[in-house]
């Protein structure tokens, strides 16, 4: 399958790195703003830069990784004109502009995936099977990240990867939304919490901070009888649980478990890759990238409030 990148910055360029190395692929080209950092990237992967994807004949696969605002001016050209797509998360800036990304690979019948690689982080993969009807998630997401994304604010560059992976962990529809954002040193909103409450009575805390001293990524459920804590940083799960006993009271069981799997990117980008090839909806479907956008904006707007 010919392939192109379209934004080959700090993300792009791992983009790039991988579609040059999975079996079935070829990386026709990469795209970008800065045309020298385009000739740099393709002169490392072996490819043409150029200064459009349309100019690669018989493409078929495209990665848009540009800033967020240019999404849907990149993505939509190349969905009507048959080439399947892999968008970076947020999907889209606006949720119009997602729907109209939606309806036009419906029209033409080809993939849209959604970047949200932490899906396939192998810790979220190895903790998803004990995981069943949390009753209360607490997230924490924070680092120091001023050099990239600040065309968004810290919901849209962060918090979103968890409110991806919450609503796809908890099986019931938003009931209500609490949160609070503050600009420190930037335009921008840089750290962030969210109260979200599910119908089924499941309450998540998440806060998301981009100038913050440590990085800390987890993500932790409690339910009946079992505690999970996902580590996506270090790719580590803990996981205590209540084990009857023959007589007399349970115990606490569980510990650290088994983390195998490879680069969430890669994993990520060979979805994509074979649901283009076995006709079949990706892991992360446009229409989810649209629910966690949903969500991520109804956020942005409460703390405008």
């Amino acid at each position: 399958m010919k392939a192109v990148v379209v934004g080959v910055g700090h993300l792009g360029k791992h983009h790039a790195r991988i579609l040059a190395s999975l079996p079935g692929v070829s990386l026709a080209g990469v795209v970008d703003i800065n045309r020298d950092r385009a000739a740099e990237i393709a002169r490392e992967y072996h490819t043409t830069a150029f200064a459009d994807a349309r100019e690669i004949s018989g493409l078929e696969i495209a990665v848009i990784a540009a800033p967020t605002e240019s999404h849907a001016e990149l993505a939509q050209p190349l969905v009507e004109a048959g080439v399947h797509v892999l968008v970076e998360k947020p999907v889209t800036q606006t949720l119009a502009e997602a729907d109209a990304l939606i309806a036009a690979a419906k029209a033409k019948g080809v993939v849209l995936a959604v970047g949200h690689s932490e899906r396939f982080n192998p810790a979220v993969a190895a903790a998803r099977p004990y995981v069943s009807d949390p009753r209360f998630i607490e997230v924490h997401r924070l680092g120091t990240q001023l050099g990239r994304s600040l065309d968004i604010d810290v919901v849209l560059d962060l918090m979103i990867h968890d409110l991806d992976l919450i609503l796809s962990m908890v099986p019931s529809e938003v009931e209500s939304v609490e949160a609070v954002g503050v600009p420190v040193l930037t335009p921008k909103v840089d750290i962030a919490n969210a109260r979200v409450r599910f119908r089924n009575g499941c309450i998540a805390n998440l806060t998301a901070s981009r100038i913050s001293k440590d990085q800390i990524r987890k993500i932790r459920f409690f339910q009946r009888e079992r505690y999970v804590s996902i580590d996506t940083a270090a790719r580590e799960v803990e996981m205590f649980q209540l084990e009857a006993q023959p007589a007399g009271m349970p115990k606490i069981g569980g510990g650290k478990l088994t983390v195998p799997g490879d680069e969430p990117l890669k994993a990520e980008l060979e979805d994509f890759v074979a649901a283009v090839r076995d006709k079949r909806a990706p892991a992360v479907s446009g229409e989810q990238g649209r629910a966690a956008l949903a969500l991520a904006v109804k956020i942005v707007e409460l703390m405008k409030q």
